[in-house]
């Protein structure tokens, strides 16, 4: 969302009032400093049992209150995530046109991943204006009886958010190994959790024992149920860094400096294809089918044996690295903020028109 926010800031005509939920403040609010964005609201969760359920409630509460306080003209929300389904309900219930950017992405399975699907579906149903990254999500979109007019294809502000970023030739974060040849990796699906998660990690480990000169650099995520197993499994060797979650800036400039990308992530599966690093993808299926018809990603799955074959083929074939190692660009060319700004306003005109002298 930095590059929407930017875009807007600069803009004659709206005012952004930003408002995060306060989950993994630290890391949010280092993100939307790179951005030079400023936080109008933080949400005030205070939550015990950490349930999905729990924080839909939460976030509906706090959101109608600020909806009340605020009353915008539209709102705004990036992904798929509980927060972004909440809040497109949210607007919805106030009759509050609501925008959904990366709309359209689908597996066709509810469950798969877990909870996001549903997020993304729910969002689908009550935006008023879905900005589709691509055009098979579009596509998506379309087949789901979402009208022509109220979805555009606009690239992806995570290409954006990549580009601008990538610009600035920040230093290797702290601890990054200096090694010929590097996994940045991350794994934190809830569908994942358990058995399957300890089965990738297990794999990763597995290829690192096989190549010496193979080092990894491991990024945790907040929730215990995904940091607990990375520590315990891959602790303690000697060419494995496990590291917490970094700012934004220090993310992009791993992922510069990285051979090669194990994850789960779907930001990750669009931002390493466009700086030329191949992606493993530690699932079963992906919304994000473009970069694997590009050559540029493989899913692998989180079968140990799979995981580090995977791994091991990249290694031991230098054309096929070569191939999956060509930068391509499916997810945008770093104007989709432009584009949804401009989109925007032309659709706010319709309930604001003083907008179209501003």
């Amino acid at each position: 969302m930095g590059s929407v926010i930017a875009e807007l800031e600069r803009s004659d005509w709206a005012f952004p009032y930003v408002v995060t939920t306060g989950q993994h403040a630290d890391v949010v609010e280092g993100a939307l400093r790179d951005f030079g964005v400023v936080t109008s609201r933080q949400l005030n969760l205070e939550r015990r049992s950490g349930s999905l359920n729990e924080l839909f409630g939460k976030v509906i509460a706090e959101l109608d209150r600020v909806i009340d306080e605020v009353q915008p003209y539209c709102v705004i929300a990036q992904g798929d995530t509980t927060s972004v389904a909440v809040a497109s309900l949210a607007a919805f219930h106030k009759k509050i046109p609501f925008m959904h950017i990366e709309a359209g992405l689908r597996t066709g399975k509810l469950s798969d991943p877990y909870p996001e699907e549903l997020n993304r579906r729910i969002a689908g149903l009550t935006a008023a204006m879905h900005f589709a990254p691509t055009r098979a999500s579009l596509d998506n979109l379309l087949r789901e009886g979402v009208a022509p007019g109220d979805c555009l294809v606009t690239g992806n502000t995570g290409i954006d958010a990549l580009l601008q970023t990538a610009a600035r030739h920040s230093p290797a974060p702290e601890g990054f190994p200096n090694l010929p040849r590097v996994i940045l990796a991350t794994a934190h699906r809830r569908e994942s959790f358990g058995a399957p998660l300890e089965s990738a990690l297990q794999g990763i480990r597995a290829a690192a024992d096989r190549h010496d000169d193979l080092g990894v650099f491991f990024l945790t995520h907040p929730n215990p149920h995904a940091h607990e197993p990375a520590r315990r499994i891959l602790g303690g060797h000697p060419r494995i860094v496990v590291a917490d979650a970094l700012g934004y800036s220090e993310m992009v400039a791993a992922l510069k400096r990285c051979w090669m990308v194990v994850t789960d992530s779907g930001g990750l599966q669009e931002e390493a294809p466009a700086l030329g690093k191949p992606v493993l993808v530690l699932r079963n299926t992906t919304e994000r089918p473009e970069a694997v018809r590009a050559g540029a990603v493989r899913v692998v799955g989180t079968d140990l044996t799979a995981v580090a074959s995977a791994i091991s083929q990249l290694c031991d074939d230098p054309e096929l690295y070569a191939r999956m190692s060509v930068p391509v660009f499916p997810y945008g060319d770093g104007h989709a903020a432009k584009r949804i700004v401009a989109v925007m306003r032309e659709r706010l005109q319709r309930r604001v028109p003083t907008l179209s002298a501003a």
